[in-house]
């Protein structure tokens, strides 16, 4: 049983996902995950396969679980050989996450952590550390930390991060500045940091994703 983009919203409704990990486009796993709790909506994944029941992400990943489907049926030679005559590959490197666009939270009604939302976008390659956010703010670093984590829903050091990785991605679609530049300019400090924090989020390496999402490639 296989379904395409936000055809698992049919075979949710049929109740053949519940109890299933499954995945769906990534615009519309929070609205799946929302009116089918019993589902393990995972929004990251390409593909999912969970015993006969195959849900794939967007419409194009449709094709890499066509290919899956035929290497498990027919093997990777097989599989290989016709994602060579489509120019794909047998499987892509990363998630979901290296295609969707930032959702970033709201801003926090407390002013004080509010204005370190602020600061962290506006100035990324900045001191970030939770002790100096909280002491630019006005607040002690655990009440800080605390409120913080309450009220934008994740830590201040995971969303310093995330907007790091946004502000990276940024200048490797938009600019020719090194890898290493990107890093410095987004406040990763290192080329390293950098692709450990690409690899986490996106699941591919800067130098990777700029070679599939920079501007005129």
């Amino acid at each position: 049983m296989v379904s395409v983009c936000t055809g698992a919203f049919l075979l949710a409704a049929a109740g053949l996902l519940d109890g299933h990990p499954a995945t769906t486009h990534w615009r519309f796993a929070t609205r799946l995950a929302e009116a089918h709790p019993g589902i393990d909506v995972r929004p990251d994944p390409i593909f999912i396969r969970s015993g006969r029941i195959w849900t794939p992400a967007g419409v194009t990943a449709g094709m890499d679980l066509a290919l899956a489907l035929v290497e498990a049926d027919h093997g990777a030679e097989t599989a290989q050989q016709i994602a060579r005559d489509l120019v794909r590959f047998v499987r892509r490197a990363g998630g979901q996450g290296q295609f969707a666009s930032p959702v970033w939270s709201p801003p926090a009604p407390r002013p004080s952590v509010r204005a370190a939302q602020d600061l962290t976008h506006s100035e990324p390659a900045a001191d970030l550390r939770i002790p100096v956010l909280a002491a630019r703010v006005g607040m002690s670093t655990r009440h800080f930390s605390r409120e913080f984590t309450r009220l934008v829903g994740t830590p201040p050091g995971d969303y310093v991060e995330r907007v790091r990785v946004e502000a990276a991605r940024e200048l490797l679609e938009s600019t020719a500045v090194t890898v290493s530049a990107a890093a410095t300019r987004s406040g990763f400090g290192s080329a390293e940091t950098m692709r450990r924090a690409f690899l986490r989020r996106l699941g591919v390496a800067p130098d990777h994703y700029r070679r599939r999402f920079a501007a005129g490639s």
